[in-house]
């Protein structure tokens, strides 16, 4: 059976939310990490209803937020097409898998300013 891609612009759309969709379930419920840091947004989510943050708190939070999901997101596939194509202990895969690795990092580490940004004056 080939698969028979759908050109019509509304299901075609719709089919693709649907996949991307069923993509972040599939990492929230699967993976570590993005359960980690889905519930840390979470819960910077309540803090944010908590203490009224403003408008541009809530853009700045959100993205950041959003940013962390995605690039953790990304990590997870390169890790699992590197471990796909190399299953074994790679040199080069590890280097590759430390890169994607350090992208979450640069990410959380930016989230985590953004939210000290916002939080800290909330408590002084």
């Amino acid at each position: 059976m080939e698969f028979q891609k759908d050109n019509t612009f509304v299901t075609g759309r719709l089919k693709s939310v649907t996949y991307a969709f069923k993509g972040a379930v599939k990492l929230i419920r699967t993976e570590h990490s993005v359960m980690v840091q889905f519930s840390l947004g979470i819960i910077m989510t309540i803090a944010g209803f908590y203490f009224h943050i403003s408008q541009t708190e809530w853009l700045c939070q959100t993205l950041a937020i959003g940013l962390v999901l995605s690039i953790e997101g990304l990590n997870t596939a390169v890790e699992k097409i590197a471990d796909f194509i190399h299953p074994d202990y790679s040199r080069r895969i590890g280097f590759i898998k430390d890169i994607a690795a350090g992208a979450v990092f640069f990410a959380a580490m930016t989230a985590i300013a953004i939210g000290l940004i916002i939080y800290i004056p909330k408590f002084i």
